[in-house]
């Protein structure tokens, strides 16, 4: 779909700084089909069709947005940012964009883009030398504008919202299915706000050693964890957070692992210093669970990158040596997970700033015991 949420003069900065990095990478094209980095340069967001949607940018001329023509009436025309080139249903498309990449040596193209247009216009363009877009579009990504950091604090606050419904014991547990709740959760994500739900986990017991558990028919009981990750995207930006509560009395052992958990948070939260590597926030959270005895139960990265994607770079893990630069947005979510009995996770979204990170989720961090 087409959006205007994003002023022209922001879409043509944002262009010129791709195409400051393309010259500073010896890049002569840019090819974007469907994901967002479509969006970040022209506001329209491709439908994930078998037919083509591919944006070509140079240096130099005017970018060329090629569309299928029954596509056309949703790409909102955007003079002196890009051409709409319509292609008809009896016309190669690919021909079209290899025309328009002729004499390119390199060419940078995105991610997302389907195997079977990158294996076409390799075979349509011999002797280019291909890179990845996201070395280009990609790292401006990850450095947020004022604009984007207000949008992610508003979605922020609304799941904020759902989280404190959840802790207060007034988004009932006991008897239902994960299933319902995951159903509940989204509802009340659209309600507030957001225009789509990315996910909406719901793990009871041991189901929540399973970081990315799935919500099924299992019905939640008394006395156990309740681990649920939730987000969506609201105004083009996502939302993403974490809170377990218990059905009743908390285990010594889940409340003691649970204050380990929010320590190690808590200090990879602190961590994010500007000028600080990635990787640095992992190894603050993963050595504080480490020292307590739960190392072999974390057993994910961090956090990851969040903007327009739900998870996109920069990642808080070993081996992510960029450093942390202001308007970076990322999460905060070490967990715990003991296989057959229970799972912990608590995660905020972070932004770096020059004078320090600011976590935008406010929702309580403690272990809740509810009855409902």
């Amino acid at each position: 779909m087409s959006s205007l949420s994003t002023p022209v003069e922001e879409l043509l900065r944002r262009l010129a700084a791709v195409r400051s990095a393309m010259r500073e990478q010896g890049i002569d094209t840019v090819l974007l089909s469907v994901g967002h980095d479509l969006p970040y340069l022209t506001g329209y967001t491709a439908m994930p069709l078998e037919r083509l949607t591919m944006l070509t940018v140079h240096t130099e001329g005017m970018p060329q947005l090629f569309v299928p023509r029954l596509e056309a009436p949703r790409v909102t025309e955007m003079p002196g940012l890009f051409d709409i080139v319509p292609w008809d249903e009896t016309v190669e498309p690919l021909d079209l964009v290899a025309e328009s990449c002729a004499g390119s040596s390199t060419i940078a193209i995105g991610d997302q883009t389907w195997a079977r247009f990158v294996v076409g216009l390799t075979h349509r363009l011999p002797g280019v030398r291909w890179e990845r877009a996201v070395g280009v579009v990609g790292d401006l990504r990850m450095r947020k504008s004022d604009a984007e950091i207000l949008a992610l604090r508003a979605a922020a606050a609304a799941v904020d919202e759902i989280a404190a419904e959840l802790q207060r014991g007034e988004i009932s547990l006991v008897g239902r299915t994960e299933a319902d709740v995951s159903a509940d959760l989204s509802r009340r994500i659209l309600a507030r706000g957001h225009e789509k739900v990315n996910f909406a986990i719901v793990a009871a017991g041991e189901n929540a050693a399973s970081p990315h558990h799935h919500p099924g028919n299992r019905v939640i009981k008394e006395n156990e964890v309740v681990l649920c990750d939730f987000g969506g995207t609201m105004n083009g930006y996502c939302s993403d957070i974490t809170r377990c509560v218990v059905t009743g009395e908390i285990p010594h052992d889940v409340a003691a692992a649970y204050e380990v958990l929010m320590a190690a948070q808590s200090a990879g939260v602190a961590a994010g210093k500007t000028g600080v590597a990635c990787e640095a926030v992992d190894e603050v959270t993963r050595q504080i669970i480490s020292d307590a005895g739960y190392g072999e139960y974390f057993v994910h990265r961090t956090g990851h990158g969040i903007g327009m994607e739900e998870h996109e770079d920069p990642y808080m893990v070993s081996g992510d040596c960029r450093l942390i630069e202001p308007g970076f947005a990322y999460s905060v979510e070490p967990g715990i997970y003991i296989p057959g009995k229970w799972g912990l996770r608590l995660e905020d979204i972070v932004v770096a700033t020059d004078d320090g990170p600011v976590s935008l989720n406010r929702a309580d961090h403690n272990l809740h015991s509810v009855c409902s």
